[in-house]
Order: structure tokens, then C-alpha cells, then sequence
């Protein structure tokens, strides 16, 4: 299964999704960036396949800038400001995700979309994850 998605950003190709974790290739064109975002549950990793990409970690003060060059990888876990930039070329990563694909919550955005105020976020995804714990409780899981 292969699904083609065209973002404002570049492309994203869909490669794999199953009951238990999703892979795709993020393209991101020279100059773009993807959102600053984080996700309520969704966790994933990335792997740099073609040039190198800033990645911002956190937000405002706290805010941590890191170039991964090819080869290099970084894990993202719920809650986790993040964003994907694309300052020096175009950039390929492989994304191998749990299978939330539509948990994504913009903070800021370049192209306009839906974003909401990081209070307004925090507290919702507080909400959704002690939900999560609870169903986590009541049924189990490893």
C-alpha cells in the first residue's frame, strides 16, 4: 500500500500501516518547514535519508536547534514540541510512527492551517492522555 499526500511544504508517501505502526517518506522542499506541532499520543522516529535538516526541539526560551545530517535519527515522544525545517536543502526522511497520523496539534504554521494557542494545547493533551491512562488501566497493555 502506497498512498501519495502532496503538502505545502513538499510530499509525504504513506509506505506502511498496520494495526500497530505506520512508515513514510517526508519530502521537504528547500526554504519550507512543516508546522511547529506536537502530538497527544502519536510517537515516532525519523531517519535522515538526503540532506540535512534543522530540527527545533521545544518552544520559546527552551527552544533547542539541531542539524541531523544523513544517518542520524531522533526519537519524538507525545508531547514533544517539534518542528521539521528544511533551511540549507531539500530534505528526505523515513517516519516510522504509532498509527494516530491525524494526531497532530499546530502551534504555529507558515501556510495558514489550523493552530492553537499553547495553553489552550497543553491542557488538551493533558485531558487526552489521562484518558489514554485510564483506558491503559481498566484494559491493559504492554
Amino acid at each position: 500500500m502506497k498512498k501519495h499526500v502532496k503538502k505545502p511544504w513538499g510530499y509525504e508517501d504513506i509506505w506502511a500501516i498496520c494495526d500497530h505502526y505506520a512508515a513514510k517518506i517526508l519530502f521537504i522542499e528547500k526554504g519550507s518547514r512543516l508546522s511547529r506541532q506536537y502530538h497527544t499520543v502519536k510517537e515516532e522516529t525519523i531517519l535522515v535519508i538526503n540532506g540535512s535538516l534543522l530540527l527545533e526541539i521545544g518552544e520559546n526560551k527552551d527552544k533547542e536547534s539541531l542539524h541531523l545530517e544523513v544517518g542520524d535519527s531522533y526519537h519524538i515522544t507525545p508531547g514533544t514540541i517539534h518542528r521539521f525545517c528544511a533551511d540549507k536543502d531539500d530534505v528526505k526522511l523515513v517516519e516510522v510512527s504509532t498509527v494516530q497520523l491525524d494526531d497532530v496539534v499546530r502551534i504555529s504554521d507558515d501556510f495558514g492551517r489550523e493552530t492553537k494557542a499553547i495553553d489552550e494545547s497543553i491542557s488538551d493533551c493533558v485531558e487526552e492522555y489521562e484518558e489514554e491512562i485510564e483506558l491503559h488501566k481498566t484494559y491493559g497493555g504492554d
